[in-house]
């Protein structure tokens, strides 16, 4: 297999999500948004070839004028910018797409929709930093929270005429496709300070409140849910949604029923926005009127890859208080505090951190573009506790933390609590992303953990779909599996070299640095 030519994949292939594909997706059941989970391609379906990047495609703008501006053929979803233009989402301007931070639930901009949520959320003390959006629309939501340090996991589901997830990435903006359906959250239990839903046409009265109950289990005590938009306000706007006065009443009447039920306090509710807020301590509250009945009888909140989704109450856990950000994200996480994790105590956690300064050190002495606006959309394949991206903190990038599926400890709760976003992936399967949605990719043993369980290439050719052309890849490993990743990326088109551990040549760990060339798509290509 070593120094094979991969070919590239036919143009038509430029915005393939392998999991989320529109035509496999139309075989399953609607029902409960089956069709818009994952689905993935078995082996004998996989794509064995190279993305192809549109015509005409450039890098985008840094950030924060990539907020604001995406370049037209980066995302060739045109009919969006029809739809959403009405809307105030999206103006159309010459080359590039202008996104003047509205909304169908933003009129007056994001800004102000984010004063009115500050007058009752403290936004602005370090006390609120990850948050949830769901059915994020271009997440513009999860963009001008950036300003107030605030960190949002925005997801959407792949739409067969939208690609809003794909303009989110492309804005420098944390999203993945995904969708509230019949699987529970990729995430783990207590990961966000608040959830937040503008117009996500998600049903959450329906299914016993299955939706409302998988929101409680990923928030954290004293967390905050935001809905706006239907059923809010449905005197105003029960004739415009084409509603019975009786029925939107209801549909609010069940989400209150619901939320009084998990022990959320509804503590705002003004024209179109209301806010809960989950207790603190909500043991006493669930154990009368028999909702304990209604408990769920998981062992491990955090087990949630492909498990189905329950009609269930996560039972509360006491948590010890977090500190506020940016303290959170050095301080020792209450998980490690409490021996939640097996292995993994407060001086692993030191070491890790010291550990990882070191490395990232060596990596910008590498590439001096680690660190600047060059690289917004930053990945770690393999996070372990999250001090990869803790070291590479700032307002210039993001790190989207992925926790392996078959990792031997499960972190990503740990990584929550340092006030940084992650997710859980099986890296034999592809990303929950659009192509060319990543700057930097970094890889940390990802090859030796997966060495038994699925083909390297086809997780080489997955992390070239993800990531941008010029775009760069750090992998470290043992010296015999980086030698046989190197002779496999070279008929990639990504130019690598192999460098020595930090301590020396006699250390058997090395690390890889490749850059994808820069190319794009032709009609030629193989089909």
């Amino acid at each position: 297999m070593s120094n094979k030519m991969i070919e590239p994949c036919h143009i038509r292939y430029s915005d393939y999500t392998p999991c989320q594909d529109q035509n496999r997706a139309m075989a399953f059941p609607r029902e409960n948004m089956t069709y818009r989970e994952r689905h993935c391609p078995v082996e004998n379906e996989k794509q064995h070839c190279l993305i192809p990047a549109p015509k005409g495609y450039v890098t985008p703008f840094s950030w924060p004028k990539s907020r604001d501006y995406v370049p037209f053929a980066n995302a060739p979803y045109k009919s969006l910018t029809v739809e959403k233009a009405v809307q105030n989402w999206i103006q159309y301007q010459g080359d590039v797409f202008k996104f003047p931070g509205g909304g169908t639930m933003f009129p007056n901009g994001a800004n102000a929709y984010l004063d009115e949520l500050a007058s009752v959320i403290p936004l602005a003390d370090g006390t609120i930093r990850t948050a949830l959006d769901t059915g994020c629309g271009v997440a513009s939501f999860g963009a001008y929270l950036m300003d107030r340090n605030v960190l949002t996991m925005s997801f959407a589901p792949r739409d067969s005429h939208e690609a809003q997830v794909q303009f989110a990435l492309e804005r420098g903006v944390p999203a993945v496709i995904g969708v509230l359906g019949t699987i529970k959250l990729p995430y783990p239990s207590r990961s966000f300070d608040m959830a937040h839903c503008s117009r996500c046409l998600i049903p959450w009265e329906s299914n016993g409140g299955m939706y409302m109950m998988e929101v409680d289990r990923v928030l954290r005590p004293g967390g905050y849910w935001i809905l706006s938009g239907p059923p809010i306000n449905w005197k105003k706007y029960y004739q415009s949604w084409k509603r019975s006065k009786q029925d939107a009443e209801e549909d609010q009447h069940r989400i209150e029923n619901i939320a009084e039920m998990l022990c959320w306090d509804k503590i705002y509710e003004k024209d179109d926005i209301a806010i809960w807020q989950k207790q603190g301590n909500s043991y006493s509250c669930l154990q009368k009127d028999g909702h304990a009945s209604k408990m769920c009888k998981v062992q491990d909140a955090d087990d949630v890859w492909y498990k189905k989704m329950e009609s269930c109450v996560t039972p509360p856990v006491e948590a010890a208080q977090l500190k506020k950000f940016p303290e959170r994200l050095s301080a020792i996480p209450p998980r490690i505090l409490e021996g939640q994790v097996p292995g993994i105590t407060e001086e692993v956690y030191e070491d890790d951190n010291k550990l990882w300064k070191k490395h990232v050190n060596t990596y910008k002495r590498v590439n001096k573009l680690i660190g600047s606006s060059r690289y917004r959309n930053i990945m770690d394949m393999n996070a372990g506790l999250g001090s990869f991206a803790a070291t590479l903190h700032s307002p210039r990038s993001w790190v989207m933390n992925v926790v392996p599926s078959i990792s031997e400890r499960n972190t990503l709760g740990i990584i929550y609590e340092r006030g940084l976003i992650g997710i859980y992936h099986d890296w034999c399967e592809g990303f929950s992303t659009y192509p060319r949605t990543y700057d930097l990719i970094h890889g940390n043993g990802i090859f030796s953990l997966y060495q038994n369980k699925c083909d390297a290439e086809d997780i080489l050719l997955e992390m070239d779909r993800i990531l941008r052309p010029e775009g760069a890849v750090i992998l470290r490993d043992s010296a015999d599996v980086l030698n046989k990743v190197r002779s496999m990326v070279a008929g990639m088109r990504w130019k690598s070299k192999l460098l020595d551990h930090e301590d020396g040549p006699h250390v058997p760990e090395k690390i890889l640095i490749s850059v994808k060339e820069y190319w794009v798509g032709s009609e030629e290509q193989n089909s």
